[in-house]
């Protein structure tokens, strides 16, 4: 048995209850880790709700750093006691755990448990978006919407490094100050300007190269007014609700845009790519350019007051859960 926080009906946070679970020996292909750190997202929000389908009861959480305690068979090129991270497998929220090996990451000594489990899902996405969805090159402008949250921090500083002119949103004067000591030139606080006016005078009526949104419904429409002639809008995330076109002839009059949504499972869904996207990204935290920020940290036990605190905006860059 093991502690863990379990879904067994959809709903709101109170549904996660922390209590024993069953624990299993490895099998064939799978690895028994000790977690050290759990990461928080706003996926495991979505799961919960049932807005992705997960089947019931399971245990939350779908990112996490740790130690190797026990191997299943046809395991090779991991051994006890190795410190390994993972994004992407259903049931993160416990003290351990069993997963797929090949879904595993190893550590290297530069990069500790929680600062892995802050960005392992969060970091990778900002890899395939910056590097894979739309490669940005120097001198391109974007715009990072949710600039303060725990992707955007990663985000917006890896874009920077690039050498990208970075417009970030953010809706407290504590949120813009954050975003702008993370990369971001521009950070325009969205409760208090249009943010889309504000994107036009900045970039001298131009608009931006492409629009990376994660927050969904609230931001979608004006998102495309924000950017120049056949520019991208990256749709990857739904804090503020399900983003739908009604009309899809509403990007040619707005300028011949692009639209997509993309998913990690596309992307990172290869273990060559994987490797490669944790390699880049470990590789752009060892040597300063991106400054991994944990802006709290919850009790694994206390996982419903995270979420709480998620989905009420309440909180900057990532969240650890501790087992």
């Amino acid at each position: 048995m093991t502690k863990a926080v379990v879904v067994r009906q959809l709903g709101g946070p109170e549904v996660l209850s922390y209590e024993d679970w069953p624990l299993a020996s490895p099998g064939a292909g799978q690895v028994a880790l000790r977690q050290t750190a759990i990461g928080l997202n706003f996926v495991d929000t979505y799961q919960r709700v049932g807005l992705y389908p997960v089947q019931l009861p399971f245990v939350a959480g779908n990112e996490g750093a740790g130690v190797v305690i026990a191997l299943g068979e046809g395991v090779t090129g991991f051994k006890v006691g190795d410190r390994v991270a993972y994004q992407g497998q259903v049931g993160a929220y416990a003290a351990e755990r069993l997963a797929a090996a090949e879904r595993l990451v190893p550590l290297p000594d530069g990069i500790e448990d929680q600062v892995a489990a802050a960005i392992m899902l969060k970091g990778l996405t900002a890899w395939y978006l910056l590097h894979e969805t739309w490669a940005v090159q120097p001198g391109q402008t974007i715009l990072w919407h949710a600039a303060a949250g725990g992707t955007g921090l990663i985000a917006t500083q890896w874009a920077k490094a690039l050498g990208a002119t970075v417009i970030g949103t953010a809706g407290s004067d504590d949120k813009v100050a954050l975003a702008k000591a993370h990369g971001c030139d521009h950070v325009i606080n969205y409760n208090k300007d249009d943010f889309a006016a504000r994107v036009r005078e900045i970039t001298d009526g131009k608009g931006v190269d492409v629009v990376y949104d994660g927050v969904g419904k609230a931001t979608f429409e004006k998102s495309l007014d924000c950017l120049r002639p056949r520019g991208l809008l990256v749709s990857f995330g739904n804090a503020s609700g399900v983003v739908s076109i009604p009309d899809v002839t509403l990007l040619s009059r707005k300028g011949s845009l692009y639209v997509t949504r993309p998913t990690g499972t596309h992307y990172v869904g290869k273990r060559e790519a994987l490797l490669e996207g944790a390699g880049k990204l470990f590789a752009a935290v060892q040597s300063g350019a991106i400054k991994v920020e944990i802006g709290r940290t919850f009790p694994l036990s206390q996982a419903a007051d995270a979420h709480r605190a998620l989905e009420g905006r309440e909180t900057t860059g990532s969240v650890v859960l501790l087992p």
